[in-house]
Formats: structure tokens, C-alpha cells, sequence
């Protein structure tokens, strides 16, 4: 087999089974287990799938740059903000993470609530530019513009000293074992840092994230107080972990 058609064939078993193991694969190709390595290398270099120890697993489609996720799922996105939106109540202080389904998260809020929200991100904080009753505050540092957040030690010390009820926290992927995932490794230990600040940590998520991995690793599954997504709950997520799945009109 063509080493251009095995690739192929990879990525079809993948998107079929979720996983790849190399030991199995490589006699079922008749190819040594490092040549699979080198087709699961190439493949992740080209951001078409994670390797972890063994083998392989779907990679998120949403690691890309802002402007070309800003587009993606537009009705997931405003049903998750509405849904998370309700979960913000009257003297909450919520940290509000980056990314474009939070940044719907204003449109859905009553102009009467009365909270705190703590946010990284630019844009979240603009959002909430005619909700007189909400206080903002704007952490600030290096603005990472993959994100259009601000990164960096200033920002990690202003969320290391706030004590919020809630996080609403951005991920790339949710996978079984893999748990909460981000393409970037700074990013990532920012977001453990604004867990760690916050009694409860809530994702909103789009079905391309579900059962997929990027690189770098946030926190464990049951780490995670509140999942919500568009559809049936995972059959993976830990027994503890709240769910609200969301259908569409």
C-alpha cells in the first residue's frame, strides 16, 4: 500500500473508531510499527489527529485562528450562551474565558442582572458594553492574537488572586481520556489557573469538540463541574460531572 493511500486509510479508521493503535495496525498493514509512527507523525504535523502513547486520536478542527472559527456553528454557539447565560446569577463573580461562543453570552444576559465579570478577552469585556448593572474588570498582559487574549505572568498572578463562583471555560476538545485539551501550551496553564480561581468550571461545547484532543492537556474530565453541548449526553462523562444538552429548533 502506497504510503499516500495508508494515510488515507488511517484517517477513515480513525474518524470511524475514534482511536488508533500502532501495534495492531502496523500487521494489519503489513508495515513495521515505526513506519505507522512516521504516517501518525506526519499526520499530526499536518493537525489531522493527536498521538498519545500507543497510538493515535482525533484531532479538534477547532484549533485555527480566530477568524475562521468565528463562523463556525453560529446557531450551537447562541443556544450554549443562552444556556450558560442562565447559569450567571444576580451577585455571581464569573470569570468569563475567551472565545467566540462567550463572546454571545451578553446577548443572552437580562440588562438587570447584577454581577461581576472577570475576563482576558477584549472582546468578552466589550460585549458587555450596555449592561450597565454588570461590573467588568479586564485583566490585561500580552495579547495573544491567536485567541485575542491577554496571556502572560500579570495575567496568571490577576487570576491566581480572585476567587470567583464560576468559570465559563474555553477548550478546543473534551476526550474520554484525554480529558479538557487547547492547542497552546501557555494557554493551557493559563486555563488550570482560572480553573483553580473559581468554585465550579462550566464548558460550552460545540459538537466538534466532543471526543476530539488537541495537544496540550488543561485538566481531567472530573475536574469539570458543568458540561453543555447541543445533543445527547457522552456516554464517557464522569457520573459526577452535570450535564445540560441543548436541542436544536
Amino acid at each position: 500500500m502506497l504510503t499516500t493511500s495508508r494515510k488515507a486509510a488511517l484517517l477513515e479508521r480513525l474518524s470511524r473508531t475514534g482511536q488508533l493503535a500502532v501495534t495492531p495496525l502496523a500487521s494489519e498493514f503489513g508495515v513495521s510499527e515505526d513506519t505507522l509512527r512516521r504516517d501518525l507523525r506526519d499526520l499530526a504535523s499536518e493537525g489531522k489527529l493527536v498521538r498519545v502513547h500507543g497510538g493515535a486520536v482525533p484531532a479538534s478542527p477547532t484549533h485555527q485562528p480566530l477568524a475562521a472559527r468565528r463562523n463556525l456553528h453560529g446557531e450551537e454557539k447562541a443556544l450554549l450562551a443562552r444556556a450558560g447565560a442562565r447559569l450567571i446569577e444576580d451577585g455571581h463573580i464569573v470569570i468569563v474565558d475567551g472565545g467566540t461562543t462567550h463572546v454571545e453570552l451578553a446577548a443572552s444576559l437580562p440588562h438587570d442582572r447584577r454581577c461581576t465579570v472577570v475576563t482576558h478577552s477584549p472582546a468578552v469585556a466589550a460585549s458587555f458594553e450596555f449592561h450597565d448593572r454588570i461590573e467588568v474588570v479586564l485583566v490585561g498582559g500580552r495579547l495573544f492574537r491567536h485567541s485575542m487574549i491577554a496571556i502572560g505572568p500579570e495575567t496568571a498572578d490577576a487570576f491566581g488572586r480572585i476567587r470567583a463562583d464560576i468559570c465559563l471555560l474555553g477548550v478546543t476538545g473534551l476526550h474520554p481520556e484525554l480529558g479538557l485539551t487547547t492547542g497552546d501550551s501557555n494557554e493551557a496553564s493559563l486555563k488550570r489557573i482560572i480553573m483553580n480561581a473559581a468554585a465550579d468550571t462550566i464548558v460550552l461545547a460545540t459538537s466538534d469538540k466532543i471526543g476530539r484532543a488537541s495537544p496540550w492537556g488543561i485538566a481531567t474530565l472530573a475536574e469539570l463541574s458543568t458540561l453543555i453541548t447541543v445533543g445527547e449526553r457522552p456516554a464517557w462523562l464522569p457520573t459526577e460531572t452535570n450535564h445540560i444538552g441543548l436541542q436544536k429548533r
